[in-house]
C-alpha cells in the first residue's frame, strides 16, 4: 500500500524537525517492552500495520512503561506503551512532555504464588522474598505501591526480576511470591498447572485515594489460570503514548491504524481488548494529542 497522504505530510513534519529536511524520511520508533510479553506481541503487531501504511516503524525492545516514557521525553522513540498510574505519574509529577493515543486495554495486577503456598493474602508477604517487576517496569510502579498500601508489618524482601525470571525464581524456591501487571490470560501464566492468584480488592479504595482514579476494581474470571473461583483485584488500564512534538498528521494516522486494524492486533482479552474508541479516550489526566482528538471527532463527529 503506497504511503498516505496524511501519514507522508506528518513523516515530513517529522522529518524536518529532526534533521531541517524532509528527504530520507525517518522511523517511527515503537517502544514496547519484553520479548513475547503483551507489549511486545501487540507492539509488533501494530509495528507491522503502520508499515502496511507506507511508514517505516521500528518496535525497541524495552522493560516496558517507565523506561517507555523516558525514551519518548529524550527523543529515543515517538511512540510507546504504558501503564496509567506510570504515565499518570509522567504528566502530573515528573511534567514530562508525552501525551496518550488511546486508552487501551484493563490490565489486572497479578500477585501469584505457588499453588501449594500457605500464602492467602498479601499480609502474609511481610518479612518474605517477594519479585515485584523488572526496573523501568510498570508492574514495578504498580507492585510498590500495592505494597505500600498494604501497610505491612514488617517489609517484604524485594528482588527486581521480569516475568519469566520470576516465574524461575518461584519455582526454584528463591521468591514465595511474584507480582506482574497484564492482560488475562497472561500466556506465560497461564501455561502453568501450579500456581495461583492472591486476591487484592480490598486495597483498591486505599489506592485511590493515594493515588487516584486511574486503579479500578477488577477481577480474573474464574478458570483463567486453573482455578475454580474468580479472583477479584486492582486493575489499571494501558495507554499508547507518544512524545507531545510529534507531527498531528502523524498521531492522526497512527490513532486511525490502531482501530482499522484492531481485528488482527489481538489486544489482550480484557476491557477495552476490543479497542473502542469511546473507551480510548479516557486518559484521565494524561491529556490526549491534538491529532488523536481529530480522529475520535471524525469517527464520532
Amino acid at each position: 500500500m503506497s504511503i498516505s497522504r496524511r501519514a507522508l505530510l506528518g513523516l515530513a513534519a517529522f522529518a524536518a524537525a529532526c534533521s531541517g529536511s524532509g528527504e530520507d524520511l525517518p522511523e517511527l520508533r515503537l517502544a514496547t517492552g519484553p520479548a513475547g510479553g503483551p507489549y511486545g506481541q501487540l507492539g509488533d503487531r501494530l509495528a507491522e500495520e503502520l508499515r502496511r501504511e507506507g511508514l517505516r516503524a521500528r518496535v525497541l525492545r524495552t522493560a516496558a512503561s517507565v523506561q517507555n516514557l523516558t525514551m519518548m521525553t529524550d527523543g529515543r522513540a515517538e511512540a510507546g506503551f504504558s501503564l496509567a498510574d506510570s504515565a499518570d505519574d509522567a504528566v502530573r509529577v515528573r511534567r514530562q512532555p508525552v501525551l496518550a493515543l488511546a486508552r487501551m486495554y484493563m490490565n489486572y495486577v497479578h500477585l501469584v504464588v505457588a499453588r501449594t503456598s500457605p500464602i492467602t493474602g498479601i499480609e502474609e508477604l511481610a518479612g518474605r522474598a517477594v519479585s515485584i517487576g523488572e526496573e523501568g517496569s510498570g508492574t514495578a510502579v504498580t507492585a510498590t505501591r500495592v505494597l505500600s498500601a498494604a501497610a505491612l508489618e514488617r517489609p517484604p524482601k524485594v528482588v527486581r526480576l521480569e516475568l519469566d525470571a520470576s516465574i524461575k525464581a518461584l519455582r526454584g524456591g528463591d521468591i514465595e511470591a511474584f507480582f506482574w501487571s497484564g492482560g488475562v490470560p497472561t500466556p506465560a501464566l497461564a501455561a502453568l498447572d501450579d500456581v495461583r492468584l492472591v486476591p487484592l480488592e480490598r486495597l483498591v479504595p486505599v489506592m485511590r485515594r493515594g493515588f487516584g482514579p486511574v486503579y479500578e476494581h477488577a477481577t480474573v474470571p474464574a478458570g483463567t489460570y486453573g482455578g475454580a473461583a474468580p479472583v477479584p483485584t486492582v486493575g489499571t488500564p494501558s495507554y499508547l503514548m507518544c512524545r507531545a512534538t510529534l507531527p498531528g498528521d502523524l498521531a492522526y494516522t497512527i490513532t486511525e491504524t490502531l482501530f482499522n486494524a484492531r481485528d488482527r492486533l489481538q489486544a489482550p482479552s480484557a476491557p477495552g481488548g476490543r479497542l473502542d474508541e469511546r473507551y480510548a479516550i479516557g486518559t484521565g489526566v494524561v491529556p490526549l494529542h491534538a491529532g488523536a482528538i481529530r480522529y475520535y471527532r471524525s469517527v464520532y463527529g
